[in-house]
């Protein structure tokens, strides 16, 4: 037996038992160490909509145990597991659409991240990664989203010397900051509702942290843009008012890139008659594919994305409930949990 967090609502975490899983032949166990609580898991309309489910899709681990068909693995490997992974053969894999391959969207750790033990299948296999010493525990845990991080920022086309705004701070936003420094942008500059997270976005080396009131937030960037505006919007908080203000605070030619979901009967209004003329794209970037797990290891392994930074908070499995509490309050960024 094991012990796995198992959510049945929103606010309804349980600590359970549960039986360990057995492996198959191509499968291997894995026994976690640390996950990391993801910014998806704390959006009531979201995460409702799965449970009953175990949490967790963020884990770092060590082997346990290896099936006969498992060559590329072995007991006493720390490794980290993308919980999605692609077939690497069809249309979508083709095109590099990882997260629209069949497989991708049907695979998964079981029961979850969030359990003493989980098991990885053989798909999952193709995107776990083994951590090399000097990355730690807590290190590992943001390999996932920052790899939603490097994702989103090809996505949005981010070229040398060029502004970006970062709208909202959370964690994502945090490694977004990081990130778009490491690939030369030009100015960055963060935006949210609080004047910690915007001060902490300077010290992580944002040029600018903006803290928004009401519908200020474009005034404040054309004041420090000096009228450009941004020649990228990455959008955080997943509502069509963000996305609506990101699209005004986008300069010509500009990306805005949709970094959250919003929920499913949640429309947008726009001037199609302004995009047209000022060529500005407006794309989306839902999760990341093993190419971009590949490169968060490498930023997390060269110390541009680190715990030290990012993490936090850390509680063990048995407070499960107030980690989750703890990852909602505007003084966290990220939170993990530890076995």
């Amino acid at each position: 037996m094991m012990q796995v967090a198992r959510l049945y609502d929103f606010g309804d975490i349980r600590v359970e038992q549960s039986a360990r899983p057995e492996i198959g032949p191509d499968e291997m166990l894995v026994q976690a160490r640390a996950c990391g609580i993801c910014s998806g898991d704390i959006m009531p309309w979201y995460i409702r909509r799965k449970a009953p489910l175990v949490l967790g899709h963020e884990p770092v681990g060590v082997v346990a145990e290896v099936g006969a068909a498992v060559a590329d693995f072995r007991p006493g490997d720390r490794v980290f597991v993308h919980h999605h992974a692609p077939c690497f053969a069809c249309s979508a894999c083709r095109r590099g659409e990882y997260v629209q391959c069949a497989t991708w969207r049907a695979t998964n750790l079981k029961p979850g991240g969030m359990a003493e033990y989980f098991l990885v299948g053989a798909a999952n296999r193709r995107d776990t990664l083994k951590l090399p010493a000097e990355v730690g525990d807590l290190d590992g845990v943001l390999i996932e989203p920052a790899a939603c991080v490097v994702k989103s920022l090809r996505r949005s086309g981010l070229r040398p010397g060029e502004t970006i705004l970062i709208i909202g701070l959370g964690i994502m936003g945090m490694m977004h900051v990081r990130i778009a420094r490491q690939l030369g942008a030009g100015m960055v500059i963060g935006a949210d509702l609080f004047e910690r997270r915007a001060a902490r976005a300077r010290e992580l080396g944002a040029d600018h942290g903006l803290v928004v009131a009401g519908d200020d937030l474009v005034e404040k960037l054309r004041a420090a843009t000096g009228g450009a505006m941004a020649d990228v919007v990455i959008v955080g908080p997943g509502n069509s008012r963000a996305l609506a203000t990101g699209i005004a605070a986008a300069g010509k030619g500009a990306t805005v890139v949709q970094f959250t979901a919003t929920p499913p009967d949640e429309e947008l209004l726009v001037r199609p008659h302004d995009l047209y003329f000022n060529e500005i794209r407006l794309v989306p970037s839902y999760s990341c594919g093993p190419d971009d797990t590949r490169e968060a290891l490498d930023l997390v392994r060269r110390g541009v994305i680190n715990a030290r930074d990012l993490v936090t908070h850390s509680f063990p499995l048995a407070q499960i409930n107030e980690a989750y509490a703890q990852a909602q309050r505007p003084e966290s960024l990220k939170v993990v949990v530890t076995f």
